[in-house]
């Protein structure tokens, strides 16, 4: 991860993966990404079925979802990373990139959500995240281009996503 500077895209960060590793981000170059942070135990918990089906149906086009458990809402991510990839396989079959947990907001966010936070405020330009599965749509340059909030399910961002993966790379 780039440490000094402001970073301008996601592909200048790294995070760990739910299974330890260390992943650049700049692994996703190219691809249209939707960034979004997840928990097993919220009401929203059932769009990770949706979000499954979207990166099935559009991955091969150059779309990912890049899944981020955050505990700070609720308590509704207290496992750890073991128990939340075994939730996820078992109960909707994830196989989209899973990450370590991370909070999203204060003083020990991650840089990305940082970074995403900041490029693409939310309601009446407000930058925190407000709960689990908030969605972050970013076009192939890296860059966030949309915030969708909790409510957003998978299927009402496809348009979006679509919109971006018939684009050039270049525009």
């Amino acid at each position: 991860m780039s440490t000094g500077g402001e970073q301008h895209c996601v592909y200048d960060f790294s995070a760990r993966a739910i299974d330890g590793s260390e992943v650049p981000l700049r692994r996703f170059e190219g691809q249209v990404l939707l960034v979004v942070n997840v928990a097993s135990q919220c009401g929203f918990t059932s769009q990770y079925g949706g979000l499954e089906e979207l990166w099935r149906q559009l991955r091969a086009r150059g779309f990912a979802v890049l899944g981020f458990p955050c505990n700070q809402f609720g308590n509704q991510e207290p496992g750890d990373e073991a128990s939340i990839q075994t939730f996820c396989e078992r109960r909707f079959e994830v196989s989209f990139p899973m990450f370590a947990k991370v909070e999203v907001n204060g003083p020990g966010a991650h840089p990305l959500f940082r970074h995403l936070e900041h490029a693409v405020p939310g309601i009446a330009g407000s930058e925190s995240i407000k709960w689990n599965f908030t969605k972050f749509l970013v076009d192939r340059r890296g860059r966030a281009v949309q915030r969708f909030g909790s409510v957003a399910t998978p299927a009402r961002i496809r348009p979006a996503a679509e919109a971006l993966l018939a684009r050039a790379p270049a525009e």
